[in-house]
């Protein structure tokens, strides 16, 4: 059998049929519709292509054979020749790391034997303050202490040319002690080399990476920060000046929001230099300016810490065969005496520093890069980048509420547990504008906003997250008193995040990941859903769109949050968003052994209490203690004469869902799950025993096997193994549009979810176009025949990664009186793609 020849099929006497062009055409054509035709649309393409009918039935065959190894190998070989350039471009970043690490020893080695020699004279170790010397002992400033500048252009190059030779020295030299960040491995397929300084002022972070975009291109991403820098509230240049080498110097000022309400928003003062080294590759470094004679200064702006960045900046070189390779250095002194000590972590690690900025540039970069080559668009018509940061602008925006955005204080109630911030000109809020032309009424003219932090103990932050995602009914439903929301109504745009009443259903539309998979975008569309007294007679749905990030991650200062904001369902342009949501940061590095993508179903156990029933089965027993602080805000659109009635409900709801938050907390805790280790889990009901029960039967029926080898005919045993079973095995129901109502855990990891969010996933959501027609085609049969066999493929787990599988069965379950209950399906050998 050839995979070389496109134009040529074998036969039994090991000759070769040459296909016309047109019969290639023909086939190629069908080959992009079904890649893997079963033997009766072999038959049936050949009945409806004339131009194939002189060909058999087996040389198709044949040729489809041909045709998936040709494609499966060119995958292959472009796969291989992305990472052979990703492993040339990283051997050379390895050799750079490595001639550094040489310097570095040797200046050690020389430091050591001069110590010795000079042991009676104490003084002479901290005379050198050259870069070189003083950094490798660790114990002072990076920079050296300067005379004051003046602000001319010849003074402010001295300081850009200094600014140059320091940032270099720690891109390239030995100017700081790096280590390897702690669980970053270099690899063709991680983000890139990431390290953190040791014992230096401040905290710094250093990182190489590859990225397939131009030096010039790169820099100019890399400059606008607010694009990617979640935490950059704006970037102001103050005044540029060429210098006589081609370069630029520009006076910045920069904000960085806060990252919770306990702790002040920080500012800087910068100066940045552009330029070209000698060798072609292409600077941008920057340093605070301090000390500088008659120029230009940023006095200090009310509510900002005015921090330090001491030279820090970006390296880019061209890459040969296209692309660059980049240095990142980040080093601030971000002032951590400001805070409260609980979240000093945040301030005074480096780690944070690199999660957060370094490592983000890194991302931006590769996610631009992927943007460039597949300019891809989602359902909606926008790029999911565009959407992500109004989002985290907004929610940054409620949790910071800057007076020059038109936030105001409101007084407390006599709790400062919860803050109320009012906004009357909410078009200063990014341009907002609460008009809408979709027929709700536009009634609302001013925004508010509830917010708060409390301190998490022992809890996960990455599961806290993900079951207030998947369970939103958990918090979200208080039973606001619907009058009191008709008092807020303004279109889609009223109490964020809630369900007025006790109906409707949640249902989620992914969006979009990102390249990392670290953060998906979704609508929610909460079903009969009511904004009025009048919409609890004729309810209507709501959507959210929604934003997820950090929720696979369990670093220090890695923020895993859930933001959303009420739409409409057309979500015009011009569509005011009002996000809220949750905002989780770890402040210990506790390490986490039990998996993000299960979360404990919680749905009756919270109902029931500590002492109910909860499953064991998704947590370690031995855990780490680990604090985090979280942070809430909702905002509230709403007519000016009701602030008080609205500023009372706000704070009521808010209330409620800090004590929902808190025990969804306490039962999320691996401590409290431990010890109920002895008790039945919720699969241990009398329904499950029985429907295990009723598809082992029906399986064993049908197809005259026993589904699981076990001997044990007890329900509780059967119900075990079936859970345990290795093949991923659910149920859905025999509706219209058949639903998943059971799965046992191999279902539930193929499909990423749980028992509870299993209800909201539809069968034929599951299937892509050729596993929905292969399974329409066999219905009938496995109503009628009892079972069918279905061909290996791939479908979609909830979180829209493709799964495949080897084959599929599916038969139909009986109960008691021998009538169908529901459809069983069972997925062998299941792997994600």
């Amino acid at each position: 059998m050839s995979c070389k020849d496109g134009k040529t099929g074998s036969l039994d006497n090991g000759k070769y049929v040459r296909y016309t062009p047109e019969q290639v055409e023909a086939l190629e054509r069908l080959y992009h519709e079904c890649p893997k035709p079963s033997s009766i649309r072999r038959q049936q393409l050949i009945r409806e292509c004339p131009i194939l009918s002189n060909i058999e039935p087996k040389q198709i065959k044949v040729w489809f054979q041909n045709r998936r190894c040709r494609e499966k190998q060119r995958k292959e070989a472009s796969r291989l020749q992305a990472v052979n350039r990703k492993l040339t471009a990283m051997n050379k970043l390895l050799m750079e790391e490595n001639d550094r690490l040489q310097k570095q020893v040797s200046q050690l080695v020389y430091e050591n034997g001069y110590f010795r020699q000079h042991t009676q004279s104490t003084t002479l170790a901290t005379k050198d303050t050259s870069c070189e010397s003083v950094v490798t002992s660790g114990q002072h400033h990076l920079t050296p202490q300067h005379p004051p500048r003046d602000a001319s252009p010849a003074g402010l190059l001295s300081i850009a040319e200094e600014t140059l030779t320091e940032f270099l020295s720690k891109a390239t030299g030995t100017a700081v002690e790096w280590v390897q960040m702690p669980g970053m491995k270099p690899g063709p397929d991680s983000v890139g080399i990431v390290a953190i300084s040791h014992g230096c002022s401040g905290v710094a972070a250093r990182a190489c990476g590859l990225v397939g975009l131009e030096p010039t291109r790169v820099a100019e991403i890399l400059k606008d920060r607010p694009s990617w820098f979640r935490d950059c509230r704006a970037v102001e240049v103050l005044n540029v000046l060429p210098t006589a080498n081609g370069g630029t110097i520009e006076l910045l000022y920069m904000q960085l929001y806060a990252l919770t309400t306990l702790a002040p928003a920080r500012d800087f003062w910068l100066l940045r230099y552009t330029s070209v080294l000698e060798d072609g590759s292409l600077v941008v470094c920057e340093r605070s300016l301090k000390n500088i004679q008659n120029g230009p200064t940023m006095p200090p702006v009310q509510h900002f810490v005015r921090a330090e960045m001491l030279p820090s900046g970006y390296l880019i070189r061209p890459c040969e065969g296209g692309g660059s390779i980049i240095h990142i250095v980040d080093h601030m002194d971000l002032e951590p005496w400001s805070v409260p000590e609980v979240l000093r972590p945040l301030y005074e690690s480096s780690t944070v520093l690199a999660q957060k900025t370094t490592m983000a540039a890194l991302r931006q970069l590769r996610q631009m890069a992927q943007e460039v080559t597949q300019s891809s668009v989602n359902g909606w018509g926008r790029r999911p980048a565009a959407l992500r940061a109004l989002s985290q602008r907004g929610f940054n925006e409620a949790v910071n509420g800057f007076t020059d955005e038109g936030w105001t204080v409101m007084g407390n109630d006599g709790m400062d547990d919860v803050t109320v911030l009012v906004n009357s000109s909410p078009d200063k809020l990014m341009g907002l504008n609460l008009s809408f032309a979709n027929g709700f009424p536009a009634v609302s003219n001013a925004v508010l906003c509830a917010k708060a932090s409390m301190l998490l103990q022992n809890v996960p932050p990455a599961i806290l997250l993900r079951f207030l995602r998947e369970h939103r009914s958990e918090w979200a439903d208080n039973n606001i008193d619907v009058y009191s929301a008709a008092a807020i109504k303004v279109g889609p745009c009223s109490l964020p995040g809630s369900r007025v009443g006790t109906f409707g259903s949640q249902v989620i539309l992914p969006l979009a990941h990102t390249i990392e998979h670290e953060e998906f975008m979704e609508v929610i569309k909460l079903e009969g859903v009511g904004h009025s007294p009048e919409d609890a007679i004729m309810p209507r749905d709501m959507f959210l769109l929604q934003l997820c990030s950090g929720m696979d991650e369990n670093a220090v200062g890695t923020c895993a949050e859930l933001i959303f904001a009420p739409i409409d369902a057309s979500f015009a342009d011009d569509a005011p968003l009002l996000p809220s949501g949750f905002r989780i940061i770890p402040l210990d590095s506790g390490k986490e052994t039990s998996s993000p993508n299960r979360t404990l179903d919680l749905a009756s156990a919270l109902e029931i209490g500590p002492a109910g029933n909860r499953a064991t089965n998704n947590y370690s027993t031995n855990s780490t203690c680990m604090r985090s602080v979280m942070t809430i805000a909702f905002e509230f659109a709403f007519e000016s004469h009701m602030q008080e009635h609205v500023a009372t409900m706000a704070r009521q709801y808010v209330r409620s869902i800090i004590s929902s938050v808190q025990r969804v907390a306490l039962a999320l805790s691996p401590s409290n799950i431990s010890s109920q280790a002895g008790l039945r889990t919720p699969l241990g009901t009398p329904e499950a025993l029985t429907l295990a029960r009723w598809i082992c039967h029906s399986y064993r029926c049908y197809l005259g096997v026993d589904l699981l080898k076990s001997s044990s005919e007890g329900s509780e045993s059967i119900l075990k193994n079936l859970w345990h079973h290795t093949d991923a095995v659910m149920c859905c129901s025999l509706k219209a549009l058949p639903v998943f109502t059971f799965a046992n855990q191999a279902g539930l990891d193929m499909l990423e979810t749980t028992l509870v969010a299993l209800q909201d996933i539809t069968l034929e959501k599951i299937f892509d176009d050729h596993g929905r027609k292969a399974l329409f085609a066999e219905f009938p049969q496995i109503m009628q025949q009892g079972f069918a066999c279905l061909q290996g493929g791939i479908c979609l787990s909830s979180m829209g990664r493709p799964v495949s599988y080897e084959r599929a069965v599916a038969w139909k379950v009986l109960n008691e009186e021998e009538t169908a209950h529901c459809i069983c399906f069972m997925f062998i050998n299941w792997s994600f793609v």
